[in-house]
């Protein structure tokens, strides 16, 4: 089955209660910005390897807007405009473009009709439907956001839209191993209880299955890289806190008994239980309870169109003659 479908069983892919979660998330969102805030350091020094100089920057899954400011000092003859399905946190990322207005001479035409003439910069939107005129910008950046949306592909299809030829994707995202520990922990309890088993966790696509979707979808020299981070708690009660403070799950409304009316309280304590159970024996962690990550760090360019809109094929001048002269 194709990782960019959801498995039987999820419940369909819902952008308003998505939407909702993270409004309501939005004024506790700083205590976990630490994770997204470590990998955006880690982004940009590699951006640091890449030269690229572009007119006009897109966050795409802004949140708060922390990413923001270091990206306009990175790129400061370039405006940097944000995305995000949460007009909360939008309303939030607003407080990092306090008094600063020198981004409207270099707005280009095709953001000005999209977004208005005089801004403003951000604009709510769902990742695979964007209001922006083709070919926008000329940095895409997104951070820990693509792995909400349950079809990357679609997802990359319209980043590419909106790219201009030849401008730079570079994207964070969670891998298949993240929050295994969660995974296991109610895989064991809903298997003790008799429990009809849940999709509780997102099923987060593969490293190697991202860079194929990036080529099918028009990108080209796509480079991936992984890594495994592990955070660790004192108590399984403040984990799943903060689990709830990165937004919950789109696909998943149980995430404890006090989240839900409904849930099974005996249940809740058995999964306190089992994440116990997972305390660290020996090391410098040793007593605390393990929380894995496993972050994909990806970037591509927009490959040059091979055909036109109505489907006919472009021959560069620089290609003609390399098919024959690879032959001989």
């Amino acid at each position: 089955m194709s990782p960019s479908h959801p498995r039987p069983g999820r419940p369909a892919y819902d952008p308003r209660y998505l939407q909702r979660i993270f409004d309501r998330r939005a004024a506790t969102f700083d205590q976990v910005a630490f994770l997204p805030r470590e990998i955006a350091d880690r982004m940009r020094e590699r951006l640091e390897y890449i030269k690229v100089s572009p007119s006009c920057v897109l966050d795409l899954g802004c949140g708060p807007g922390d990413d923001l400011p270091a990206l306009r000092e990175r790129f400061p003859e370039a405006p940097v405009f944000g995305a995000d399905l949460s007009f909360a946190m939008l309303e939030r990322a607003r407080a990092h473009d306090a008094g600063d207005t020198s981004w409207r001479r270099f707005l280009p035409a095709s953001i000005g009709r999209a977004l208005g003439s005089r801004g403003p910069r951000f604009a709510q939107a769902d990742f695979a439907a964007l209001p922006f005129a083709h070919g926008a910008f000329e940095l895409l950046w997104s951070n820990l956001a693509l792995h909400w949306h349950p079809r990357p592909d679609l997802v990359f299809g319209e980043w590419q839209r909106v790219l201009k030829v030849n401008g730079l994707l570079m994207f964070s995202t969670l891998g298949p191993d993240t929050l295994k520990e969660l995974r296991g922990a109610y895989a064991e309890v809903e298997a003790a209880h008799g429990v009809p088993m849940q999709p509780h966790v997102i099923d987060f696509v593969d490293m190697h299955d991202l860079g194929d979707m990036l080529v099918e979808n028009g990108f080209e020299i796509p480079v991936m890289d992984q890594e495994t981070l592990t955070v660790t708690y004192k108590t399984p009660e403040k984990l799943l806190a903060d689990v709830r403070r990165w937004g919950a799950y789109p696909f998943s409304r149980s995430l404890g008994a006090e989240d839900e009316p409904g849930a099974s309280r005996r249940l809740h304590r058995a999964l306190l239980a089992a994440l116990e159970a997972r305390r660290l024996s020996d090391g410098p962690n040793a007593g605390t309870i393990p929380l894995t990550f496993e972050i994909i760090y990806g970037h591509a360019w927009k490959a040059v169109p091979r055909t036109t809109a109505e489907g006919h094929g472009i021959v560069r001048i620089e290609d003609i003659g390399r098919g024959s002269a690879r032959n001989r």
